[in-house]
């Protein structure tokens, strides 16, 4: 049933990742994964008791390859692009080598011994790097992160013991009937059977939170659109700590002449290039959205009305001095941005009111020659 369970997932997976459109997020290399450990499973139920035969080497090559192709499908489910299928392919050869030059120098024993210390290695390789990746790379997984750590480090607790008792006592402490014996396949049957399900669990997981980032950013500049800032503000007020903000709209001067000058593509580039420096320039915690068209909309939390004027002057003359590269034009392409700034408030439900607001500021500011930051109650800054 475990060898069925195995293989119906690594057909499962194989049929997801070619629904992934490319992006297939490590699922055909666990997929490859599943069929090494099936396969490790049924060669061992044809070779029967431990001894030295083709059946055997081949059966620890494959005990050995099956978890490394999961730790390879986990980088790559961690857009860390790596490669498969040759260092599967060395390792095969290189530890079947190895098996047979240590089962005609030591014995039969030592083969045995050998696999159960390389996998205390692996897999206390894989919880050292399951815990980091749970504090740097996978800071959204913790829960996740966490539970792996723990079962990894349990087949490795028991491989550790695995190899203490083949070095006491031979190929004897491999009987079957053990009470060890039936504790180490009861547990790595429970890890076969459960980890496939939280692979494909990771996966959806995965699809979702991209999912909800396309609904919350702009696909052009990867900044926040409305709804993604009216989340992000709201979640700012819901804190008891929570200070007021201040409102900024920034909108590139003269941009449907950029337009119709040098074309959409361009224009493109200039959106690009305005929400990069608003990106460089604002500070952490502060809000940036694409609003829509050429008009962009910064939230400033935890600052005061120096603070917030300060901010929208660094931005507006970063604007000013950047150019937009990638266009084979002789000349830089540059622009520049008026921006207006409204007076704090402590509401998301007031972000409308204040939007309005600083909207005024700003067209009283492109009214007196643009390029400049105009503060909502028109003193000019």
């Amino acid at each position: 049933m475990l060898c069925a369970h195995l293989l119906c997932f690594c057909v499962m997976f194989l049929l997801i990742s070619t629904r992934l459109n490319g992006k297939k997020m490590g699922m055909e290399v666990f997929a490859l994964g599943n069929l090494l450990l099936g396969l490790a499973y049924i060669l061992q139920l044809l070779d029967g008791p431990p001894d030295w035969g083709f059946m055997s080497v081949v059966n620890h090559t494959l005990t050995l390859c099956a978890p490394v192709a999961y730790l390879l499908g986990a980088m790559r489910f961690f857009d860390r692009p790596t490669p498969v299928l040759r260092p599967l392919l060395a390792l095969a050869a290189g530890y079947s080598v190895l098996q047979v030059l240590v089962q005609l120098t030591l014995g039969d024993a030592a083969r045995h011994a050998l696999l159960a210390g390389f996998c205390v290695l692996l897999f206390l390789g894989m919880t050292v790097a399951v815990l980091y990746g749970r504090r740097s790379f996978a800071k959204d997984l913790h829960v996740e992160m966490t539970v792996f750590a723990v079962l990894i480090a349990g087949i490795c607790i028991l491989n550790a013991a695995k190899f203490a008792m083949i070095l006491n006592g031979g190929v004897a402490a491999l009987d079957m009937s053990s009470g060890f014996q039936k504790v180490f396949y009861i547990y790595m049957s429970f890890l076969a059977t459960v980890l496939p399900p939280c692979a494909v669990w990771l996966v959806l997981r995965r699809l979702t939170d991209e999912l909800r980032t396309l609904a919350a950013h702009d696909p052009l500049t990867r900044l926040l659109n409305r709804r993604g800032l009216m989340d992000a503000l709201d979640a700012h007020f819901r804190s008891r700590t929570a200070a007021p903000a201040y409102l900024l709209i920034v909108d590139i001067d003269h941009f449907k002449s950029i337009n119709d000058t040098h074309g959409h593509n361009v224009g493109d580039l200039v959106l690009s290039r305005v929400a990069d420096v608003l990106k460089a320039n604002s500070r952490q915690g502060d809000l940036i959205c694409r609003l829509g068209g050429e008009e962009f909309v910064v939230i400033a939390l935890d600052t005061d009305r120096a603070g917030v004027l300060q901010l929208a002057e660094r931005m507006r003359s970063a604007i000013e001095q950047s150019e937009v590269p990638g266009t084979a034009m002789k000349q830089p392409i540059r622009c520049t941005a008026t921006i207006g700034v409204s007076d704090e408030f402590t509401s998301a439900h007031a972000f409308d009111e204040f939007l309005q607001q600083a909207d005024a500021a700003l067209y009283r500011g492109k009214a007196a020659g643009r390029n400049r930051v105009e503060w909502e109650l028109a003193q000019e800054v």
